[in-house]
């Protein structure tokens, strides 16, 4: 399952899913585009481990490394309480 985690102003989702047995986390990316449809990135926490980035220039690769980093720690809580709108104290 994957949970909301939010939503750009240029329409860009960030999503990740729950914790595996692994103790991984995916994180998913995907912003609209008229020309391919979709960019679309995927990491895998808490490795910082990238498998994708198609459609994104270098400088949106930077930008969004540097948020998933930025926000690991809060991605990996709420990965196993069932997603932000599930975190305890909201």
């Amino acid at each position: 399952m994957l949970y909301p985690l939010m939503t750009l102003n240029d329409g860009t989702e960030i999503v990740h899913s729950e914790m595996n047995s692994e103790g991984k986390v995916k994180v998913q990316i995907e912003t609209p585009d008229p020309n391919i449809g979709f960019k679309t990135a995927t990491c895998w926490l808490p490795d910082y481990k990238w498998e994708t980035f198609t459609g994104y220039s270098e400088e949106e690769k930077k930008y969004f490394k540097n948020l998933v980093e930025s926000m690991a720690h809060l991605i990996l809580e709420f990965s196993q309480t069932g997603g932000f709108e599930n975190a305890s104290g909201l």
